[in-house]
C-alpha cells in the first residue's frame, strides 16, 4: 500500500502545531489555570498576581481563550468548570504535570537541529518554575500517562504471575499498585532516587495496599538493587539510556532476581528498521534532545542485551504502538 505523504496544507499544518502547544504550555508554567480557577480575574489583575508584563499577559490569556481554554466576559478571564479538574493539579483527571513537562522537553526539542550536528542534547533554561519544580512535573508526569492505562496493559499482559515485585525507576508508584492490583497476595519493593520515592510514599499511603510495598531511595546506576524478587519490572526505563547502560541495568537485574525469575521491560518497542510505530520513532528524537545517550530500541535489541546479560527466552509479551509494548525473559 502507498504511503500517505502530506500534502502542502498538511505540511503547513505540522510546521505551525507548535502554537497552540506553547500557549497551553505557557498558561500552564504560569500558573494560570489554578489562578482563575480560584478566581476569574482581569488582565491586569493577572499580571498584578503574576507579576508579568500586562499587555503581553493579555495576549496570552486571549490566546488561551480562543483556544477554548478559558473563558472571557465583559474583560474577565475564567476557567470552564468542566477543564477545572483537568488543568488544575490534585485529581486523578490532571492533565497538568504531563503539559508541564512537555514544556520542559519542548526546549530540547526546539533544539533539534543543534542537537543533529554536535551529537547529542543543547543546554537549555529551566522553566520559570525553577529546576526542582521542572523535576517534580517530570515524575508527577509519569502518573499522569500511566494512571489512566495501568490496569488496562497489565490486565492485556497477564495477569502476571509473581510474589515479590521489584518495580525499577518506580516513580510515584503507579505501575506498582496496578500490578499489586492484579495480584492480591503479593508484595513489591519500588526502587527509586529520594525525591520519586516521596512522591510514590504519599501515593501508596493513601491506597489500601501501604503493607504491602517497601520503599528504597537509591541510584540504580550507582547501586546494586535489591534482592528477593521474582519480577523485576522496568517501566519506561530503558529508552533514558544507551545499550551498553541498559545491559549493565539488565545484569543487575538479572542479580537481584530469584533463580527462575522474570524481568519484564514496559516500553516502546521499534520495527527492525526503526521507522515504525511512529510513536516509537518522535520519542527516540525527544531522547537524543534530551538525554545524552537514550533512544527507542526493536525486540531484537532487547533481546541481544538481555541474552547478553544472561536471560534466557526473551519474548514480546505485548506489542503496542505506543509505550505499552511488554518484552519479558526468564532468569535460568
Amino acid at each position: 500500500m502507498p504511503r500517505p505523504y502530506p500534502d502542502r496544507d498538511q505540511i503547513m499544518k505540522i510546521s505551525e502545531s507548535f502554537m497552540e502547544a506553547c500557549v497551553l504550555g505557557a498558561a500552564a508554567e504560569l500558573d494560570l489555570f489554578s489562578l482563575l480557577t480560584a478566581e476569574p480575574s482581569t488582565a491586569s489583575g493577572v499580571a498584578e498576581r503574576i507579576g508579568g508584563d500586562r499587555r503581553c499577559t493579555e495576549v496570552l490569556l486571549d490566546a488561551a481563550a480562543a483556544l477554548c481554554l478559558l473563558d472571557k466576559s465583559g474583560g474577565v478571564y475564567s476557567v470552564p468548570e468542566p477543564l477545572q479538574p483537568l488543568l488544575t493539579d490534585g485529581g486523578e483527571e490532571t492533565a497538568l504535570p504531563m503539559i508541564l513537562h512537555r514544556m520542559n522537553i519542548l526546549r530540547g526539542w526546539a533544539q533539534l537541529a543543534w542537537t543533529a550536528k554536535r551529537g547529542g542534547p543543547c543546554s537549555r533554561p529551566s522553566s520559570v518554575r525553577g529546576p526542582e519544580a521542572d523535576r517534580a512535573a517530570f515524575v508527577a508526569a509519569m502518573h499522569s500517562a500511566s494512571g489512566p492505562i495501568a490496569d488496562a496493559v497489565v490486565s492485556r499482559w497477564g495477569p502476571p504471575r509473581f510474589r515479590h515485585l521489584l518495580d525499577v525507576g518506580g516513580a510515584s508508584g503507579t505501575w506498582t499498585l496496578a500490578l499489586l492490583r492484579a495480584m492480591p497476595g503479593a508484595r513489591a519493593t519500588l526502587f527509586d532516587l529520594a525525591d520519586a520515592v516521596e512522591q510514590a510514599r504519599q501515593r501508596i499511603a493513601a491506597s489500601d495496599m501501604r503493607a504491602r510495598v517497601a520503599l528504597v531511595a537509591g541510584d540504580f546506576y550507582q547501586e546494586e538493587l535489591p534482592g528477593g524478587a521474582d519480577l523485576v519490572w522496568l517501566s519506561a526505563i530503558v529508552h533514558q539510556h544507551s545499550r551498553r547502560e541498559n545491559r549493565e541495568l539488565f545484569a543487575k537485574a538479572f542479580r537481584a532476581l530469584e533463580r527462575g525469575g522474570r524481568i519484564a521491560i514496559r516500553d516502546a518497542v521499534m520495527e527492525a528498521d526503526h521507522t515504525a510505530p511512529l510513536f516509537g520513532a518522535l520519542f527516540a528524537i525527544n531522547m537524543i534532545v534530551n538525554t545524552e545517550r537514550g533512544g527507542t530500541f526493536s525486540f531484537e535489541e532487547l533481546a541481544e542485551d538481555l541474552l547478553a546479560a544472561g536471560f534466557d527466552n526473551p519474548q514480546l509479551a505485548v506489542q503496542a504502538s505506543d509505550m505499552s509494548s511488554i518484552v519479558v525473559a526468564v532468569k535460568p
